[in-house]
């Protein structure tokens, strides 16, 4: 019988088989069990939180980490004095630095608005019967001005009374110890979330403090694991998410701050109620692309209606045209083209993140899929450049708004001649 000798390109195609086979399996499992890897997430994300915390904020104040770390290095090496462990103080110095301005910026934060949260939480409780009663009033009187009888207006406010109190009823307090479960939850999280998040400090400090020697292990990693062109296309795509992610959530934030404080100038030159509190909440909500500001207004707009309901008309004025300020002429200017996506892929980017992964999703899914969109433009236009086409999409545009086309540019879209165009 014939021994059947096995060379090493059958052991690569086995191999290649078998990874081909289980990527199939996981595949179909996390589109079959999408909720499972929901879940799955959503418990990693639990367990590390302070990480995560810390990552992020390691991530938004390195650019001054790195200044005070430079700055620090030059002047301890000035002149002709040789310092010992120069660069171990300088990133030293630089850890405290970056720190310290994280804790004054939290505690600048919280000190200009925690105040005026709690003073405008309490008049809002102090003020909620008086406010229903005008607020009562106010539809009574709008509603007598209806061409309907008296009859008519009173058995619709009666119908609304005992929906109102049907509601309360058979709904509410059935379900007041779950209510009162999902409060002591909520205020157990936010407990939970502070001591996450002043972990998360100190484990910003030890990231900054690391971070050239992550940097240059995953380098080592990628140029092991890896061809020489191969991982040269790895760093680049990895400078170019950095600063696709640094550019927008930097940016962001600023454009969210410059947006707050306009809104707070503006209702408090008008003088319309909770002047800070309504700034905050349209503030941190401008944090989510197109969609923040409307999400900001709609408890916004309830709590001036419980005041003035003219005020509330007038803020969702002020809130359709801070919004294409922003959109228009704010955004861009401090963006720029840091994401290069259309509006169309903008929308298409916050809806899907925020389906999938909620308010984190609407927050970053815009700089995923730029990255995503930028590199399958890249491949897409090395294949055409294989193929020898071309890669300007003008020379792709259809238009259907001329009778004749251009026989020369279409020509042109597979990069040949013909004998018309040699003569």
């Amino acid at each position: 019988m014939k021994r059947i000798r096995l060379e090493k390109q059958h052991y690569q195609w086995g191999l290649t088989a078998f990874l081909v086979i289980v990527a199939c399996v996981l595949v179909f499992f996390a589109i079959y069990r999408f909720d499972v890897i929901q879940r799955f997430f959503q418990f990693a994300g639990n367990v590390l939180a302070p990480f995560i915390y810390g990552l992020v904020m390691a991530y938004l104040i390195c650019p001054i980490y790195n200044a005070t770390v430079r700055g620090t290095y030059s002047l301890l090496n000035r002149g002709n004095v040789e310092v010992k462990h120069d660069m171990e103080l300088s990133k030293g110095v630089g850890t405290v630095v970056s720190v310290l301005v994280i804790i004054i910026v939290l505690a600048g934060v919280f000190w200009m608005i925690i105040p005026g949260l709690v003073d405008s939480i309490v008049n809002i409780v102090e003020i909620l019967p008086s406010a229903t009663r005008k607020m009562s009033a106010w539809l009574e009187m709008k509603l007598s001005r209806l061409p309907v009888d008296e009859a008519t207006l009173d058995e619709w406010l009666d119908n609304l009374m005992s929906r109102t109190l049907e509601f309360v009823t058979n709904i509410v307090l059935p379900h007041s110890q779950s209510l009162a479960t999902s409060v002591s939850h909520g205020v157990l999280g936010a407990v939970g979330f502070l001591m996450d998040f002043v972990i998360g400090i100190i484990i910003s400090a030890y990231f900054l403090n690391s971070k050239d020697t992550f940097l240059a292990q995953i380098k080592k990693v990628i140029v092991a694991s890896f061809k020489e062109k191969t991982a040269e296309e790895i760093f680049r795509g990895a400078a170019y998410t950095n600063k696709t992610f640094g550019g927008f959530i930097s940016g962001k934030i600023i454009d969210s701050i410059i947006i707050g404080i306009i809104c707070f100038l503006v209702m408090t030159l008008f003088g319309w109620e909770y002047a800070l509190l309504i700034s905050c909440i349209i503030g941190l909500t401008n944090i989510i692309p197109f969609f923040g500001p409307f999400i900001g207004a709609i408890p916004s707009t309830l709590l001036l209606l419980m005041v003035n309901p003219v005020h509330a008309i007038y803020f969702v004025i002020f809130v359709l045209i801070l919004q294409q300020f922003d959109g228009n002429i704010l955004g861009p200017k401090i963006l720029g083209e840091t994401t290069g996506l259309e509006s169309f892929w903008v929308l298409f980017a916050v809806l899907v993140g925020g389906g999938l992964f909620g308010f984190i999703g609407m927050v970053i899914g815009i700089p995923v899929f730029a990255v995503i969109y930028h590199y399958m433009g890249r491949l897409l236009n090395r294949q055409l450049v294989r193929k020898g086409y071309s890669t300007d999409l003008n020379d792709y545009r259809i238009d259907p708004y001329r009778v004749k086309t251009d026989r020369k540019k279409k020509r042109k879209l597979f990069g040949k001649k013909d004998k018309e165009d040699e003569k």
